[in-house]
């Protein structure tokens, strides 16, 4: 089954750097809010940009959002700053650090250690602060399975497909969308082995950014490609994506319900009162266990979205 944590349909960059931006954000409708020291921040800017970061954590109201700050990647001279920085400041107020660009499960444990002694120092709950670790590069894609597993602190996999297609000499500008010279889905197996690693270790799988950030359409056409192999959400640029993230990574009214159809009528069925069934007739389809795991998918991801049922079941008349 799908990996059950928080929400994350919709997953909103805003750069560190950007005080408006950091406050806007706050009153959007987005799962999560990754508030970004990374590629959005030139590098003289990463200091200030820190200092924001905090106060618009312990000052701002994120009520209903999860608080992600993507901090620089190892091979640079800012992360562990970043980390004291942001976590002595703000840890009680923060979910999760990403990491961006793990090449090994060793990147990881060295962030659950970092957090490990900074929450035994400052007396906040070990373990609470979880880790994001996204796959940027081929070292990344090969090792996944390894930085899944690599911390209980890991919650997502996420695929960072711009610096994934310069890391393999991707002949292609366009971010995320498909290349028309490649008869197929040029990112099909990078996706779905993220995606495996992810359930392996019942992890949540996010797809990266659509660069073309007016082009809602095309924004939404690349999201239910792994909105349909199973992703958790994507990553939006900009507000006007933050709806079409939300509606494609929740399930069709009509699904859900479904979903929950099945549930109760298995359930029912199984009971003493339904006489004990493994396989029975929902109207013209057969459901048994194999049905309830695959409903439980659809129904875990509805509910999550806050969806609310508009069918119920009615045991047939004995």
């Amino acid at each position: 089954m799908a990996a059950v944590g928080r929400p994350r349909r919709s997953c909103l960059a805003v750069p560190g750097s950007s005080v408006k931006m950091l406050g806007k954000a706050q009153g959007l409708p987005a799962d999560q809010v990754f508030l970004d020291l990374e590629d959005a921040v030139a590098p003289l800017a990463k200091p200030d940009a820190r200092k924001n970061i905090v106060a618009a954590l312990n000052e701002g109201d994120w009520a209903g959002k999860t608080r992600v700050v993507r901090v620089n990647d190892l091979t640079t001279p800012w992360t562990y700053r970043d980390v004291i920085e942001v976590v002595e400041g703000a840890g009680a107020n923060l979910d999760c650090i990403m990491l961006p660009k793990v090449q090994n499960a060793a990147q990881v444990q060295w962030l659950d250690l970092t957090l490990t002694q900074i929450e035994k120092t400052l007396g906040l709950e070990v373990g609470r602060i979880g880790i994001e670790a996204q796959i940027e590069n081929a070292a990344g894609l090969v090792n996944v399975d390894a930085i899944a597993a690599a911390s209980p602190r890991v919650e997502t996999i996420i695929f960072g497909p711009a610096d994934f297609m310069a890391s393999i000499n991707m002949r292609s500008l366009a971010v995320g969308a498909l290349i028309p010279d490649y008869p197929g889905d040029p990112y099909h197996y990078i996706l779905m082995r993220i995606l495996m690693a992810a359930r392996m270790h019942d992890k949540q799988a996010i797809d990266g950014p659509f660069l073309q950030i007016r082009d809602v359409d095309g924004f939404r056409e690349v999201a239910k490609r792994s909105a349909a192999l199973g992703f958790d959400g994507k990553w939006v640029l900009h507000p006007g994506q933050i709806d079409a993230a939300n509606e494609v990574y929740s399930p069709a009214q009509a699904d859900y319900d479904h979903a929950e159809l099945i549930l109760d009528a298995y359930d029912w069925y199984t009971s003493e009162a339904g006489g004990k069934l493994g396989a029975v007739m929902l109207g013209d389809e057969m459901i048994d266990e194999a049905s309830r795991k695959m409903a439980l998918v659809i129904a875990a991801k509805g509910r999550a979205a806050g969806m609310t049922r508009t069918s119920s079941f009615t045991p047939p008349a004995s």
